[in-house]
């Protein structure tokens, strides 16, 4: 009995070590030799392993596949709140997304965030190539509405427009899209202290 109950520890443990491929065998080792012993004091006894006990000890775990992700998250989660990277940001906010729905909330802000700040370096770095064009132009539509446009200088001028920053666009569009890029940096870390704050630890079972 004690056999058997033992090959469905192993069985359970092999399985959840597949789904924790990407952690690293340093903490791979650590997870199984914590739930390991986990399992083994809530399956004994009367100084005995029951397969009954195991049993519940596995069901109360859940899913193996199940809890391998949720410690590839914990995982990457804790990687990404100490993270000041934009690059490293986005890499993890995919894997996230692709693990949570929270995840893609946060990535879809994140994207929303670093895409307006290179915008705006992009207008300043464009403004000596493109010195008539581009820039924050405004001008009246068809309809002699005014309405503003940020303008790559890939286009011509509007007609009848008038561009409102000229060079200022330099200074403004680099500042702005530096403190844009820290910002969302510092957004996608609140999202991720928050869901990890709303989540019980893991290493609590």
């Amino acid at each position: 009995m004690a056999k058997d109950a033992q090959e469905r520890i192993d069985s359970y443990l092999a399985e959840l070590r597949r789904g924790l491929r990407g952690l690293g065998e340093a903490n791979v080792s650590e997870i199984e030799k914590e739930l390991r012993s986990h399992i083994l004091e809530r399956a004994t006894v009367h100084g005995e392993l029951t397969e009954a006990g195991v049993i519940a000890a596995l069901a109360g775990l859940g899913a193996p596949e199940l809890l391998a992700r949720e410690y590839s998250t914990d995982e990457l989660l804790t990687r990404l709140e100490g993270s000041r990277s934009p690059l490293r940001m986005l890499d993890g906010l995919f894997r996230w997304a692709s693990l949570s729905l929270a995840g893609v909330f946060a990535l879809l802000g994140s994207l929303a965030g670093y895409a307006f700040g290179l915008l705006c370096m992009l207008l300043a770095l464009l403004k000596p190539l493109h010195p008539q064009t581009v820039g924050l132009w405004k001008f009246l539509d068809k309809t002699g509405d005014v309405e503003f446009s940020l303008r790559l200088g890939f286009s011509p001028a509007p007609q009848n427009g008038q561009e409102l920053l000229s060079w200022w666009i330099v200074p403004i569009g680099l500042a702005s899209g530096f403190i844009c890029l820290l910002l969302t940096t510092s957004f996608a870390r609140w999202c991720v202290r928050q869901f990890r704050r709303g989540k019980a630890p893991l290493r609590s079972i």
